[in-house]
């Protein structure tokens, strides 16, 4: 293993805390390809409450630059890919995002994601593999994305596959689906830390199971978006995650802390 320079190791303690060894991120990205989301079809006044308990923001930098106040103190985890809409073959990715513009906006990280199984796995595990080379000429940590193909089953053999692949290829932290058998062999298969992505809206319950679940089993934390602010009650959901990821809550735990929040 690559031995991290200061730099890398400062932006990670940013993102992971080193208090808990877990981290609570909240992905925002998702307009770069689906346009305005429900949640977020005004990013300012949605993000806003909800900053407070986050440890790091996954974010472009259309949103970043247009949407947060510059006087907020969140570590800032920039989404350097893109390319195709839901209208097209998601995999067709590529890199957008410059380092020397992540640098520019102050980023903690850089993420992309690539695509196991999809038409353009090798374009997108490529891509993946340049930005870890430039990305460590400046100590800027990567998050790779294991985006699924659409052939592939979110099964630990697939996931396992996708998050080795990643790893790999130098990410130094892995954004992966949680699957219910056998989530412990995905981790232990990484050798770097893996978060949980919250995927679809699913019932507060079943989203605070899921990331318990994932903890329990290996998890360095969470990258929720839309179970986070798609839910009746944001403040009190991110609350809620908060307290599991960080405070080792049990699910009964949290959603009282979600239930019992006004907003």
């Amino acid at each position: 293993m690559v031995k991290m320079d200061w730099g890398m190791k400062n932006r990670l303690s940013k993102i992971i805390s080193p208090k808990t060894g877990k981290t609570v991120m909240l992905a925002v990205d998702h307009g770069y390809f689906q346009g305005p989301t429900t949640g977020l079809k005004t990013p300012k006044e949605s993000l806003k409450p909800l900053l407070p308990y986050a440890d790091s923001l996954f974010i472009t930098r259309g949103i970043l630059r247009n949407c947060i106040d510059a006087n907020v103190n969140i570590p800032i985890f920039l989404r350097v890919s893109g390319g195709p809409s839901i209208l097209g073959e998601l995999s067709n990715e590529d890199i957008t995002t410059s380092m020397k513009e992540a640098i520019r906006l102050n980023a903690a990280g850089v993420g992309l994601s690539i695509f196991v199984g999809a038409k353009n796995e090798d374009r997108t595990v490529s891509n993946l593999g340049r930005l870890v080379n430039e990305a460590e000429e400046y100590g800027m940590p990567v998050l790779a994305i294991t985006a699924v193909g659409k052939e592939m089953e979110r099964d630990a053999r697939y996931l396992g596959l996708a998050c080795r692949i990643a790893a790999e290829m130098g990410a130094h932290m892995v954004k992966t689906y949680y699957c219910e058998e056998d989530f412990d062999k995905v981790v232990e298969g990484c050798p770097v830390p893996v978060v949980i992505a919250g995927g679809k809206k699913i019932p507060e319950r079943d989203a605070l199971q899921m990331a318990r679940n994932a903890i329990d089993q290996g998890a360095a934390g969470v990258d929720m978006g839309r179970n986070i602010f798609q839910s009746d009650k944001p403040v009190g959901m991110i609350k809620a995650i908060r307290a599991l990821v960080h405070e080792n809550k049990t699910v009964d735990g949290a959603i009282k802390i979600y239930e019992e929040s006004k907003k």
